[in-house]
């Protein structure tokens, strides 16, 4: 494990790490695991520390499938969150082991960029917010859900812009927690994870 790894991502490593290599060692094919949770839970720190524990995986950066506008702006299934197009271009062609490209999202541009092959390994780890959702749950084999409440996970977000140099103190309180929120009441993604580790 990454030695930058800290105290609660550790534990929640040791937490999924026993399904996560229990599923992979029984599925006849590459297996995905997808991590979500609020804004700000700790999703990316979670999926790092465990592609670093893990012999062969990947990890597929959520933030590659928002799409900038629609992801600014309220909506009760978290719209901007484009997972029709990672369960087509990423997940199911990674699952199936067959050659596939996908296109990230380049934020230094604007735009959405070149496409690149989708990378080959056992395991592949998707950490995005909105991800318990129905269209693409029959396509994950291994679900975590990066247990905090909205508030400290806000909070969190919001301290971690700033030390970035980016004021999103609007955007978390006017439109991303009360996303998270009502993303929360239609579709109750804790109670969808297989595995739900604390992250506070």
């Amino acid at each position: 494990m990454s030695s930058a790894a800290g105290p609660h991502a550790r534990e929640s490593v040791a937490l999924a790490l026993p399904a996560i290599e229990a599923t992979a060692a029984a599925a006849p094919h590459p297996i995905v695991v997808g991590i979500s949770g609020y804004g700000g839970s700790g999703k990316s720190t979670l999926a790092r520390a465990l592609v670093a524990a893990l012999p062969d995986a990947v990890r597929m950066r959520g933030d590659d499938f928002l799409d900038p506008e629609r992801s600014h702006h309220r909506s009760p299934d978290w719209d901007g969150v484009e997972r029709d197009r990672l369960r087509d271009t990423v997940l199911r062609p990674f699952r199936e082991g067959r050659p596939s490209t996908f296109q990230r999202f380049d934020w230094s541009r604007g735009v959405i960029g070149d496409p690149e092959p989708v990378p080959a390994a056992q395991v592949m780890i998707v950490d995005l917010v909105g991800l318990f959702h129905p269209s693409v749950l029959d396509d994950l084999d291994v679900t975590v859900w990066c247990d905090i409440d909205l508030e400290t996970a806000g909070e969190r977000g919001m301290a971690r812009d700033r030390s970035l140099g980016r004021d999103h103190d609007h955007l978390w309180r006017e439109v991303w927690m009360p996303n998270d929120c009502d993303f929360d009441v239609a579709f109750a993604p804790r109670s969808r994870a297989m595995l739900v580790v604390p992250t506070s």
